[in-house]
């Protein structure tokens, strides 16, 4: 559906509006009446949207004052999800949070802040992107004090327009499907659409401050065979699992870190490989949005067509 640009006077700030969720979001808020205004570094690259642009960064407060200012809600989602050392993640999650929560405290501080973290939060052991997520979180919960903010933390999320996801699909498009886990391992995904959606309604709902997971309705998450089985479907194609083992994953892993020493900085490092192999990306219920505020609505098998049929619209995928 295309997005109206019939405005209700509401104004929504927004950072990451170029990324995947962050573009799916502005249109959803242009089509539901909302003005929009957005961070860009550079506003040439901005999609064909009809936004208000402040060029600068995160860590120009010139630029986030002007960002803030009278806006009705503020919704964080730029971030850093590839990085060459911990002082960038830091600096790009966790300092570029708190400048922001700070300028919204001093320029709109009636607004209603959403913050989009990551389930990877929650094990700050694993990586320094995990690591500066979780400083982010705790940076919000300093700053934002009482007044109205909400975390989500939602799973590995996928739909279109994704590039991240689109190697799954390329892979299950091949003779065999790789399965980057052990057969105990757990993962839990939510496609975009819904992630939009629980912004949205964690926004309009007004909440005390607090922290949620956003998964889709396997709260418990996927086995892997049950990923590629899906992808497979959406793919037309044979279901022929094989399980890569934990060694080359942490060997690619290995490949990667030599190449971010050499200035190319990919998303498969060590670090990475830690976060692929960790056991346990189920979500507890409890831990969710009240199922009164929110509930997905896009099952996996769902999401993965949806998924396929738009990259090959859209040429990415044969």
């Amino acid at each position: 559906m295309e997005p109206r640009e019939q405005t209700d006077g509401r104004l929504a700030a927004l950072t990451g509006v170029t990324g995947f969720i962050g573009g799916h979001l502005a249109v959803e808020l242009i089509r539901r009446g909302w003005r929009v205004r957005v961070l860009a570094r550079s506003p040439a690259r901005l999609p064909a949207l009809p936004v208000e642009a402040i060029e600068g960064s995160l860590a120009d407060t010139d630029a986030l004052a002007g960002l803030v200012r009278d806006a009705d809600a503020v919704f964080h989602l730029a971030g850093a999800i590839k990085g060459r050392d911990r002082a960038a993640f830091m600096r790009a999650n966790a300092e570029g949070t708190a400048a922001l929560a700070t300028a919204w405290r001093r320029y709109a501080p009636e607004a209603r802040f959403l913050h989009l973290s990551s389930m990877a939060a929650r094990e700050p052991g694993l990586s320094h992107y995990a690591l500066s997520k979780n400083a982010a979180d705790e940076q919000l919960r300093a700053i934002g004090g009482d007044a109205v903010w909400c975390i989500l933390r939602p799973a590995a999320v996928y739909g279109s327009g994704d590039r991240e996801s689109l190697r799954i699909f390329r892979t299950a498009a091949g003779p065999v499907q790789p399965m980057l886990n052990g057969p105990e391992a757990r993962l839990t995904v939510v496609h975009v659409s819904d992630v939009v959606r629980a912004l949205l309604a964690a926004l309009e709902a007004g909440a005390e401050p607090g922290c949620h997971e956003v998964t889709d309705a396997r709260h418990q998450g996927y086995r892997w065979a049950e990923i590629t089985a899906a992808a497979a479907a959406a793919l037309g194609r044979p279901h022929r699992p094989v399980r890569v083992p934990a060694p080359v994953i942490r060997g690619l892993g290995l490949v990667g870190d030599a190449a971010a020493l050499g200035g190319i900085v990919g998303m498969l490092t060590s670090q990475k490989a830690r976060e692929i192999l960790h056991l346990d990306w189920g979500s507890d219920p409890a831990a969710q949005l009240p199922s009164a505020l929110w509930r997905p609505e896009i099952d996996l098998d769902e999401g993965f067509a949806e998924a396929v049929s738009w990259y090959r619209g859209a040429g990415w995928l044969r």
